[in-house]
């Protein structure tokens, strides 16, 4: 196919060398910028139309535009990086007008230029200003893109409702804290979560909420506490989400003042108070004071700090801490705040999602034991199994954009939607052979005249047979860590006499001696603070001891999942550009497959990573750690916004992998399925635990006992 320089000079035979590198300098260096034929008419077209007034009209001008166009498309390096090789050298000085090697040659360069130059200077100067433009144009645009953050969807809810119900929500007759809405619809952008669901909370029962990532758990809770869905407005609802904000508050008493009956009693009390010192009170006052102290005495009111105070210590905060401010906190401690403040407050309904992620095993041991004594009613997204068995009564499955209620702990749902499959599949097999044994009888006898009457029949009960729909079973959820590589022979990795501290006088670390291998499936545990999260970074050389040395094998690689994933994924892309940008030069099939391997499939693969759940946020970022296939894996709190199904599937993959694994987690499934050594990490040091996880839970237990937590 001919390039645009051919196309023009075959058009333009004539052209004066000026225009000529006018025209290939556009074309050759903004060939990118170019979306169709149209862009170059704009930038070109005036040019070349006046270059030929009478020969070429403005629609052909445009064909030529496009032509051009379509050779940019096809070969987009400018003219002046082309090379010609030739058949023997040519000498320019030895050539003239005249020579027939001169005709043969056909170079700009041997063209004389014109004296009098063909293009109008004024429209010359004017393409060229309208080019700059789009040029500007299109960088801002590109700006716009790039700087602008992304607008994600919202989440909306829908009930339908009568008048009698609004009339009943009115009545200060209806004083019952049983909760049902029925017929409702949840959708979160164009995507329908639920619909035409139902949902029935009784008063004083603790429900576990359960699906699989993206179901739209979290959404719906957000729907219940902005009260887009209909609960009835005496009950009061509180939705630990966000984490309390950091000021001069201290912890304690951040935690006090969630109760705002208490807080405004006691400051209409210190109110009456003064005018009553100060002379200046009436005679109503007394009365009232009378009344105040009276409601204070009926919640208990004196009793307040220490209560607050029990909450905080079981959720790992020490009498130190209790009286710093909030602003002093990381971000995971001012949410515990948030879990004491919601607590504390003792709501008609409360809603926790995922409370066990900012928590170590310690303080999830402690609320388990808390929650088990709650009056009144619990909603509860997790995925932690041990807690849901611990704490729930009722379990709520979300799927098939519906929600289905089951008595009893996970364990028990477990066993019960296993059996309420198997009869569902009878049931489902029953019909089909009625419908299929009731259709062998109309085919058989459908031209019979003789039993056209039974066929009409037996036509007449196929139509009324319900419609079959096949067992909605969800698809088994299998990750793999690739392990094609050579076993590697011992030390792999180890810390010898290891002495590390962030500040000289706070030594968080001493004498540490730690080794693991390609058969090691290690757990740290210990409570948050201890410095798990820094014996981690030791062992991967992010950190470098103040004493000791690290040890590492020189073909060691390892992938590390920090429990702050998220904050290592670029959320303005997709998941499929993540990893082109992380692992360039592959084709898109190869990214795809890749995060097929962890459940981001078809349409999920393409929407911006800040619009994933976070349980779908983790799954990739598990797809960029494995694709560089390490021979090792440091896993920081991996289980966090996981589903069930997918903690199966990641502790199946760990024992399947060849490599060596330590992680830290405070799940204790995970713990028991993959874990073969706990390091316990306490006091400046790290020892191996040989009980395992039941001896830890036990020491825990009896330091509650001491400590007067249960």
């Amino acid at each position: 196919m001919a390039t645009y320089v051919e196309i023009l000079t075959s058009e333009f035979p004539e052209i004066d060398s000026e225009l000529f590198d006018y025209i290939t300098g556009v074309l050759g260096n903004g060939g990118s910028d170019f979306e169709d034929g149209e862009d170059v008419f704009d930038a070109i077209g005036a040019v070349l139309q006046e270059m030929s007034p009478d020969s070429k009209n403005e629609d052909d001008i445009r064909d030529i535009c496009q032509l051009m166009f379509n050779t940019l498309q096809l070969s987009p390096c400018p003219a002046t990086q082309r090379q010609v090789l030739l058949d023997a050298p040519v000498q320019l000085s030895q050539m003239s007008d005249t020579t027939p090697a001169a005709k043969e040659v056909q170079g700009i360069w041997m063209m004389k230029r014109s004296q009098n130059t063909m293009v109008n200077a004024k429209k010359l100067e004017k393409a060229e200003a309208k080019l700059k433009a789009k040029h500007e144009r299109r960088n801002e645009k590109d700006s716009q893109k790039t700087s602008s953050p992304i607008v994600l969807d919202e989440a909306s809810a829908s009930q339908a409702s009568s008048k009698k119900d609004a009339k009943v929500d009115q009545s200060t007759k209806n004083r019952s804290y049983d909760i049902r809405i029925e017929n409702f619809d949840v959708s979160f952008g164009e995507r329908c979560l639920l619909q035409g669901a139902e949902l029935s909370l009784a008063a004083g029962r603790r429900y576990g909420l359960i699906g699989r990532n993206g179901l739209g758990k979290t959404t719906l809770l957000k729907m219940l506490a902005s009260r887009n869905l209909r609960v009835p407005p005496h009950i009061s609802i509180l939705h630990v989400e966000q984490e309390v904000a950091g000021d001069e508050t201290a912890a304690l008493q951040s935690v006090l003042e969630s109760d705002t009956l208490r807080e405004d009693l006691l400051s209409e009390e210190r109110r009456l108070n003064a005018r009553i010192a100060n002379g200046t009170a009436e005679g109503t006052e007394s009365v009232r004071l009378s009344e105040i102290y009276g409601k204070l005495e009926e919640i208990e009111a004196d009793k307040a700090p220490a209560r607050a105070s029990v909450i905080l210590a079981g959720l790992g905060f020490s009498p130190k801490m209790q009286q710093q401010p909030t602003k002093e906190f990381s971000g995971g401690w001012r949410m515990r705040l948030a879990l004491a403040r919601a607590l504390f407050g003792r709501p008609d309904l409360l809603l926790l999602d995922e409370p066990t992620n900012m928590l170590d095993v310690r303080a999830i041991l402690w609320l388990e034991n808390y929650l088990q004594t709650w009056q009144s009613t619990i909603l509860v997204v997790s995925h932690d199994r041990n807690f849901l068995n611990a704490v729930v009564t009722d379990i709520i499955h979300l799927h098939s954009q519906r929600l289905d209620c089951y008595r009893g702990d996970y364990e028990n749902f477990v066993k019960t939607k296993e059996d309420r499959l198997k009869n569902q599949h009878r049931e489902y097999e029953a019909q089909l052979q009625y419908r299929q044994h009731i259709q062998v009888f109309i085919d058989r006898f459908r031209y019979n005249a003789n039993r056209a009457a039974q066929v009409q029949s037996k036509l007449k009960l196929l139509e009324k047979l319900p419609e079959l729909k096949p067992i909605d079973k969800e698809v088994e959820v299998a990750l793999r860590f690739p392990d094609n590589f050579e076993k590697l022979s011992p030390p792999i990795l180890q810390l010898d006499e290891v002495e590390f501290y962030y500040t000289p006088d706070l030594r968080l670390f001493s004498a540490l001696n730690l080794s693991a291998d390609l058969e090691s499936r290690i757990c740290i545990v210990g409570q948050n603070g201890a410095g798990k999260s820094t014996v981690l970074k030791l062992l991967m050389g992010e950190l470098t001891p103040v004493d000791g040395t690290r040890q590492a094998h020189r073909n060691l690689k390892i992938g590390y999942f920090s429990q702050h994933h998220v904050d290592q994924l670029d959320l303005n892309v997709c998941s499929i550009e993540l990893l082109l940008n992380k692992f360039p030069g592959r084709p898109e099939e190869e990214y795809r497959h890749q995060l097929g391997g962890y459940g981001i499939t078809g349409e999920l693969a393409t929407r911006p990573v800040a619009s994933l759940s976070g349980g779908q946020k983790s799954r990739v970022a598990f797809a960029q750690m494995t694709m560089a296939c390490p021979n090792f894996y440091i896993l920081d709190e991996p289980t966090n916004h996981l589903d069930m199904e997918t903690i199966e599937a990641l502790a199946t993959a760990l024992n399947k992998f060849r490599g060596g694994v330590i992680l830290v987690s405070h799940d204790e499934r995970l713990i028991r399925m993959v874990c073969k050594e706990l390091w316990v990490c306490d006091g400046g040091k790290v020892w191996r635990m040989d009980g395992g996880f039941d001896e830890y839970r036990d020491v825990l237990h009896e330091q509650f006992r001491k400590e007067g937590y249960l």
